[in-house]
This record gives structure tokens, C-alpha cells and sequence, in this order.
């Protein structure tokens, strides 16, 4: 990973902007936006749509050819929704799209390139028409959706469960287990009895932590000049 050379102010800059085009443009388009978000690149975010909720310290990162796209597509005007809990990450090139209802709790973490669906929007014979049928999806608390898994309508996943990369969740997935493969199948049971950290608990103080990351800012970024920053701009390959 190279150097940060940017001035502390440029970044202390960079990070308002970020809060306020994410409070602008991200917050207006949700029913509601918790508190201490962490948006990286949020014109590369998308959401559409009515009542989609997001909980406080949700971390969601975008990335220019890995758009995060949250959208629902109900049936009726107004009709469909999106629940995501609080200290909930949320990965680049990660789709959520609801037809119906999709309900995501606290403290999941979706990895890159990850799905979740309620619906398979079009019908097998009439692909006009979606399926008259309605299939919730409710993924638990604690959950881990790996790499490019997908989880598809209908489906239920229990408290601390963890799906792994390119995984696809036709059924209902009980807590604490690990699913691989296509359809998931369970392949390990995890111990509940050692218990989890939690990225709530990394959050338990989230004013306390914007103060301490700031101050790692500052002291690290700090000797950092303007000039040496553009310099290293037009010309990345320059050696202090």
C-alpha cells in the first residue's frame, strides 16, 4: 500500500465532502440513514426506490466499476421494501434488490460481489408477469455473506451463520452454521459457546472513534506538505 501523501487538511477536506454528498444525495433516498455512517465513494452507490431503512454506523463502500446498487422494485407504486439493521457492512459490486420485503439485521457483513433477492422477477412461461406469489427474505443478525454468494427469494439464514464465496441459498440456512456450494449445503457447525466479537462492539463508541481516527490522521499526515502532494500528482512515480 503506497504512502498517503496528502496534507492532513486535504484530507480532513476530502472525508467532510464524503459525509455531506452522502447526506445530500444517499440519505434523502432512504426512508431513513442512521447515524456515523461510513460511505466510501458514494457516487458510486445507488438506491432507489420506497422504503428501504438503513441503521446507524452502516459501513458502504462503492467503487467505480463495482457499483453497491439497493433497490426496490415493488409491485405496486409504494409497495416493497428494504431493512437493513445498524453496524451493517456492505461491500463493493453488492446488489440488493427487493420486490416484496427483504429484512438484513445488525451486524452483517456482504462481501464483495454478493446478491440478495426476494424475487425471481420474471415467470418461467408468462417472463411479462412476476410469480403472484410473495417470498421473504430475512437474514438474521451476525450473518456473513462471502464473495460473490447469492442468496435467492424465500430464504431465511439464522443469527451468526456465514455463506461462503459464490455460494447459492435456495433454503433455509439455520444459526451458526458455514453453507458452500450450489444449492448451500451446511459443511460446518460453528460453537456458540466461544462466542463473537461484533462489529457493534468495534462501534460501541462511534463519536469516541471518529475523534481517534482523526487523531491517527493527524499525526501521521501531519508533516505532509501541499506542494510535495501535487508533485507526487503529476508525477506518481517521484521518490521522496
Amino acid at each position: 500500500m503506497r504512502e498517503d501523501r496528502r496534507p492532513y487538511w486535504i484530507k480532513k477536506s476530502y472525508l467532510s465532502f464524503r459525509v455531506w454528498y452522502s447526506n445530500h444525495f444517499l440519505k434523502p433516498a432512504c426512508d431513513y440513514l442512521g447515524d456515523f455512517h461510513t460511505i466510501m465513494k458514494p457516487w458510486y452507490i445507488s438506491i432507489s426506490g420506497p422504503n428501504i431503512q438503513i441503521g446507524k454506523c452502516a459501513t458502504i463502500i462503492g467503487e467505480p466499476g463495482d457499483r453497491v446498487q439497493i433497490g426496490v422494485w415493488g409491485r405496486e407504486s409504494g409497495e416493497g421494501k428494504i431493512t437493513i439493521g445498524d453496524y451493517v457492512l456492505i461491500s463493493p459490486g453488492v446488489r440488493i434488490s427487493a420486490s416484496d420485503e427483504i429484512i438484513i439485521g445488525d451486524n452483517v457483513m456482504i462481501a464483495n460481489g454478493a446478491y440478495v433477492t426476494d424475487a425471481d422477477w420474471h415467470g418461467i412461461y408468462d417472463r411479462s408477469n412476476r410469480d403472484v406469489n410473495r417470498y421473504s427474505v430475512h437474514i438474521s443478525d451476525n450473518v456473513w455473506l462471502g464473495d460473490h454468494s447469492s442468496v435467492l427469494k424465500g430464504v431465511s439464514i439464522g443469527e451468526n451463520s456465514i455463506v461462503a464465496a459464490g455460494a447459492v441459498v435456495t433454503k433455509d440456512i439455520p444459526a451458526n452454521v458455514v453453507v458452500a456450494g450450489n444449492p448451500a449445503i451446511i459443511v460446518k457447525h460453528l460453537d456458540e459457546d466461544k462466542g463473537f466479537i461484533k462489529r457493534s462492539d468495534f462501534f460501541a463508541d462511534p463519536a469516541g472513534l471518529e475523534i481517534f481516527f482523526d487523531g491517527v490522521d493527524k499525526a501521521v499526515l501531519s508533516n505532509n506538505s501541499f506542494l510535495n502532494w501535487i508533485r507526487t500528482l503529476i508525477k506518481p512515480s517521484m521518490k521522496d
